[in-house]
């Protein structure tokens, strides 16, 4: 009875039981009505079909990669090429300011050292010079001494001999009496009385007289001179001390202007030794900092070493780093081919995993679309036989 009804029930005319395929170049699968398919389609990633072998593939893929790997190691070699070219450029600018910072301080240490023995020249001259200055003042105030005893023994005896005087003023005022009476006894004797002559006793009087009168203009005449000499050596006295306080003046003004200029280069004495020190640090850096840039590429030279470069003893500089990027450059070259091979290797498998694994999901999505198409078909099939 089943069997007989299962033809009027599976109708070859009825559109839903038609399967339609589109083209096959798409690769998309059947699961939605034909009202609805022709619709625009968003986000939808068409697959590509290959046809080709996986060999010719794989070919293919390497020969590409082999250029493409060619042009960018090209292209990483100009940007290295150009990089170590802009620090050879650096090092050779910083090395040539590394000479002329040598050149300028040695230029300042010479001019520091001419300065130094310009300015001990200059003090040894001061030195000599207020030696001399001291044995002149020395030997006038010496001679000084000397003037000053000499007057005041001058001014004793100027002293003394007025005393006398003022003493035999007084004296000859005294006798000027006795004088005068015999000069008028004169009068009244008799001529005959100078006749006798050496046995007169008023001669040997009057002799005396006429020496003592000659001493005494004698006396007076050396008591002026002593006296002009005396004020002339006061006066000499006081125009050496003017002179000696002006010329100790113009020595303290001297002193005193070398001791600021003594105060002022010891500054700049000072000041050129902390720029010095402070210069010479500078360079010691430097020249470690060199140092240790030089046993770097030493060692590297030594990790990196290629026979085509031939010894390491010959090498310089430039050849040891030239050695070191053409090593680097090879590894790292290398190791991008070896991961270049495994990620395409990888991407294969995993291509061609997804594509196994869709082909499956398809089969068993249709199996299921079509289970439960008679399922339907047999659900209904029974309800219309109750």
């Amino acid at each position: 009875m089943t069997t007989s009804s299962l033809p009027a029930i599976l109708d070859s005319s009825d559109p839903r039981l038609k399967l339609t395929v589109e083209n096959r170049i798409r690769n998309i699968f059947v699961t939605q009505s034909e009202d609805t398919r022709h619709k625009k389609e968003e986000n939808v990633n068409h697959i590509p079909v290959v046809t080709e072998t996986s060999s010719r593939v794989l070919e293919a893929g390497v020969n590409t990669l082999q250029k493409t790997l060619v042009l960018k190691k090209q292209a990483e070699l100009d940007e290295v090429d150009k990089q170590l070219a802009l620090k050879r450029q650096e090092f050779k600018s910083r090395v040539e300011a590394l000479a002329q910072r040598r050149s300028e301080l040695e230029i300042k240490q010479q001019q520091t050292k001419e300065r130094a023995m310009k300015f001990e020249k200059f003090v040894a001259e001061n030195e000599a010079k207020r030696r001399r200055a001291l044995k002149k003042y020395e030997a006038a105030r010496e001679q000084n001494s000397a003037k000053q005893r000499e007057i005041e023994d001058l001014t004793e005896q100027l002293k003394q001999l007025r005393a006398r005087q003022q003493v035999l003023k007084v004296r000859m005022a005294k006798y000027k009496i006795y004088e005068d009476y015999l000069m008028k006894t004169l009068d009244y004797l008799p001529n005959t009385h100078l006749d006798n002559g050496s046995d007169s006793l008023v001669m040997p009087i009057i002799r005396r007289h006429e020496t003592l009168s000659i001493t005494h203009q004698e006396l007076l005449q050396r008591l002026g001179r002593l006296e002009e000499e005396v004020e002339q050596g006061q006066r000499q006295l006081q125009t050496m001390k003017q002179e000696h306080s002006i010329r100790k003046l113009m020595a303290n003004k001297e002193l005193s202007e070398l001791q600021i200029e003594l105060e002022t280069l010891k500054e700049k004495n000072k000041q050129a030794e902390v720029n010095l020190l402070m210069e010479q640090g500078l360079s010691r850096e430097k020249v470690e900092e060199m140092g240790t840039l030089l046993m770097g590429i030493n060692n590297l030279a030594e990790q990196c070493y290629l026979a085509a470069y031939g010894p390491l003893e010959n090498m310089n500089m430039l050849t040891m780093m030239d050695m070191v990027k053409e090593y680097i450059l090879d590894k790292a070259d290398t190791e991008r081919r070896a991961r270049r091979l495994m990620e395409s290797g990888s991407a294969m498998t995993s291509k061609t995993a997804l594509t196994d694994r869709r082909e499956r999901g398809s089969t068993k999505s249709i199996g299921s679309k079509t289970q439960i198409k008679s399922s339907s078909k047999v659900s209904r099939k029974s309800e219309m036989m109750s």
